[in-house]
């Protein structure tokens, strides 16, 4: 299956009466709370509203960041809880270039569930009806088993590759803040040393994708001989890095890693060296 559908795909499908489970992940990192007014205020219908800090992510603990994985087990739980079996075709948008929706492709396809696509552009891309009628998901009485996720890494893989330097890191973030510019997020300023800056939003025109061409050749050249399974993702809090997994996968450059935690979770260790 593609990461990607486009809208008129995801209309055709909704019309023929095939069972499809939309999943509108619209956020704000600076208003939480916009993303859920936004889904009541109009949305597909039909689709199910995403939390990023309800659903798709865990408890803080001040040290792994500010968007930490669910473990495994909560996972589950939540898919359950949300109607996800392991037939359930899930189609995930939002309105800020996929950012989110990456999110919730990437934590399911690492857990086992092959059934996931992006509607490519989002809500701005879709012609089809909008409605305002919230809908309650319908939890699946299929038993959902916990899983590892799958190309998850740990700060103390990504500190011990420092050393061994057999991957390589590819930070998400925007040029100025991977340079310890502009930081509004987090608390100190800088990268991971030795990272490669990759601005998630390059992996875009306008809110769609690039073609699988173009994917392909910018990361080629930001690589060179270096395969995916070479490549660590990072970001500022695991979102924006599951943006650049995807835009490798659409690419057919697959095989990459995700280090969750990313930079809230690294510089949160005083230990753990940083680069301006």
């Amino acid at each position: 299956m593609t990461p990607l559908i486009t809208a008129n795909q995801l209309e055709e499908i909704i019309n023929s009466g095939e069972n499809v489970l939309l999943c509108d992940c619209r956020f704000d990192l600076v208003d939480p709370k916009a993303g859920r007014k936004a889904y009541e205020e109009g949305h597909i219908p039909g689709a199910i509203y995403i939390d990023l800090d309800k659903d798709l992510s865990g408890e803080k603990t001040g040290l792994n960041g500010r968007h930490p994985l669910p473990q495994p087990q909560d996972w589950a739980k939540t898919k359950t809880r949300l109607g996800i079996d392991s037939k359930t075709l899930v189609v995930a948008y939002d309105q800020q270039g996929s950012i989110y929706a990456s999110r919730l492709w990437w934590m399911l396809k690492a857990t086992g569930h092959a059934a996931v696509q992006i509607m490519d552009g989002g809500l701005d891309a879709w012609n089809g009806p909008i409605g305002t009628l919230a809908r309650t998901p319908i939890p699946t009485s299929q038993t959902i088993l916990a899983r590892p996720y799958v190309g998850l890494v740990t700060a103390e893989d990504v500190f011990n590759n420092l050393q061994s330097k057999g991957k390589v890191v590819i930070d998400a973030r925007s040029n100025d803040r991977f340079h310890g510019q502009n930081e509004t997020l987090d608390p100190i300023s800088g990268h991971i040393p030795g990272a490669l800056s990759h601005f998630f939003k390059d992996n875009l025109s306008a809110s769609l994708f690039k073609s699988p061409e173009q994917l392909y050749k910018g990361f080629v050249a930001l690589l060179g001989p270096l395969k995916a399974s070479d490549v660590i993702h990072q970001c500022g809090s695991g979102v924006t890095a599951c943006h650049n997994l995807l835009a490798m996968e659409v690419a057919g450059l697959k095989g990459s890693y995700l280090y969750a935690g990313s930079w809230s979770e690294w510089c949160a260790d005083p230990s753990r060296p940083i680069e301006l």
